[in-house]
């Protein structure tokens, strides 16, 4: 069962770790690329601020963007700001997410993300989680996959792995890291098992399409090509 407290918890404190790395940065380090293709590490803190308004939305009923157009729009505008902009956005936009989760609400409750996708309410903590955690990574500063939490990786495997369970262009493949196993599950007619091996952050950093996956160990076929998240 999904504890939407603990993660409302954890997003605050995968937060605060960014808030004090970024802290360190300097207004030029911030126009610097970051490790996704086209974006400053301007518009990923800026992504991050919009983000935490857009799940604010989703909590309260509302749609998460105006549109696609309006949200690339904010993050263009928003980039360019100053240090100190960008960490007093981050602060405020994650006090509100905050602020949403605490107040009484029936967590059961289906809403509504983007593009149509549904989810439990109590899911949108972790949904945020997940985009503090990788999102400092892409930073490029310092915090890697092997720095996130381990908790938080095998759970961001889980996920990930049942997404593209079943996905027509994703072979069955099985994922392990010598301890727990994940599959992706396919009707074995549609042909053989494949077996991907590797660290926790290796398989993740796969799967979330940060790495390459040229560190894992692959059986019975070549490494699948995953579609885009």
């Amino acid at each position: 069962m999904i504890d939407h407290a603990h993660d409302l918890a954890s997003v605050r404190d995968a937060t605060e770790r960014l808030l004090t790395a970024v802290g360190k940065l300097d207004n030029a380090s911030v126009t610097h690329p970051s490790r996704l293709p086209g974006w400053s590490r301007g518009h990923v803190l800026a992504h991050l601020a919009r983000n935490a308004d857009a799940l604010v939305n989703v909590l309260e009923g509302r749609p998460m963007y105006v549109s696609g157009e309006a949200r690339d729009a904010d993050i263009e505008r928003d980039a360019p700001r100053a240090l100190d902009a960008q960490l007093a956005d981050l602060r405020e936009s994650a006090a509100r997410f905050q602020e949403t989760g605490a107040a009484p609400a029936d967590w059961s409750r289906t809403v509504e993300l983007r593009n149509g996708v549904t989810d439990s309410a109590s899911r949108v903590p972790f949904r945020r989680w997940v985009e503090v955690e990788l999102h400092h990574v892409d930073l490029g500063i310092g915090y890697e996959l092997e720095d996130l939490p381990a908790e938080f990786t095998q759970r961001e495997i889980d996920f990930l792995a049942d997404r593209f369970a079943g996905h027509p262009d994703v072979p069955s493949t099985r994922l392990t890291d010598g301890t727990r196993a994940w599959s992706t599950e396919r009707d074995a007619k549609e042909g053989p098992e494949v077996t991907v091996t590797g660290s926790p952050a290796d398989l993740l950093g796969w799967l979330a399409g940060r790495r390459t996956g040229a560190a894992l160990t692959v059986d019975g076929g070549p490494l699948p090509a995953l579609p885009p998240l």
